[in-house]
């Protein structure tokens, strides 16, 4: 028993070296190449930074820049609600849509190789090459204004949604699911990485236990929650964090613009710094805070 158990703890000793050892690149470029604007633009943000020929001369000013952007600055706390409230419902969007999409493409139908192709295409799409072209493409543009001008501005889902507020039926609530409607594109361009996890996720639940449940009298719908849900629970926590970091890092982001428009335009460093800590401590807390809220829930099994 205790030979057992002295092999079972060198095996997940060397687990723990190999992850430390693919991790490592990423440790020693953020020591090297991160550290240190990490702490210069932290300094700045206490700062009035005065731009000179080729140098910064910061001049300390305490909370000053803090005080101006929870105070002072007319947009950027309306900006920064806005942006929360539009990460926490498209995040649940664009894991709602990849959990379902990879569990159509888990399972075996004819041509699934194909549909794979299809829905693992906003992966490449993804890319900001791509989104590019995309966004910069006049013909795209002259499709979409040819769309629009021959549909004559008729909506099913402004048409249902008219209605229904008309009605005063759930507001608040139909409003921001029609929203992430009016935004599935959006939402499956950024569900590629996210299928792909939950997709290598459930490709490790042994059949057997499938067979298992079905031999029991077990209908679907309780597989999925007493074996499926559990078996990949971890992947959850995983693509949770990965879709809130890959938010705050879209081009859209309506805060990230407002600090580089302060950064670039305005040539305020200080100012720009103190937002983006703003904005980068929310959004940590609000990680480490769902995550633990999650990781409670995450079944783990060797």
């Amino acid at each position: 028993m205790k030979k057992q158990k002295n092999k079972l703890a060198g095996l997940q000793r060397r687990k723990a070296i190999a992850g430390y050892i693919f991790i490592a690149p990423f440790i020693v470029g953020f020591l090297v190449f991160m550290v240190k604007p990490f702490i210069q633009s932290l300094y700045m943000s206490f700062c009035n930074v005065e731009v000179g020929a080729g140098n910064f001369n910061p001049i300390w000013a305490g909370i000053e820049n803090y005080h101006r952007a929870f105070r002072i600055d007319p947009e950027f706390v309306r900006l920064l609600t806005e942006e929360i409230s539009r990460m926490v419902v498209d995040s649940l969007a664009i894991m709602v849509f990849s959990f379902f999409v990879a569990l159509i493409l888990n399972q075996k139908f004819k041509g699934r190789a194909l549909v794979r192709a299809i829905f693992f295409l906003p992966v490449i799409l993804s890319s900001g090459v791509i989104l590019g072209l995309e966004t910069e493409n006049s013909l795209m543009s002259t499709i979409q204004v040819a769309i629009e001008e021959n549909t004559s501005g008729i909506s099913i889902t402004a048409a249902v949604e008219e209605i229904l507020r008309t009605a005063g039926v759930g507001v608040r609530a139909f409003e921001k699911v029609f929203e992430v409607i009016d935004n599935i594109y959006n939402i499956a361009i950024s569900s590629g990485i996210q299928i792909i996890i939950f997709l290598s996720g459930l490709q490790t639940i042994s059949t057997s236990m499938y067979e298992a449940a079905d031999i029991e009298g077990c209908t679907k719908w309780e597989s999925l929650w007493k074996i499926t849900f559990p078996m990949i629970s971890s992947m959850f926590l995983v693509n949770w964090v990965y879709t809130i970091i890959d938010f705050c890092m879209r081009s859209d982001n309506e805060v990230i613009e407002k600090i580089t428009k302060v950064m670039v335009q305005q040539i305020n460093y200080g100012f720009s710094s103190a937002m983006t800590w703003i904005y980068f401590l929310i959004v940590i807390a609000f990680v480490g805070i769902s995550s633990f809220i999650i990781s409670k829930g995450v079944y783990y099994y060797d």
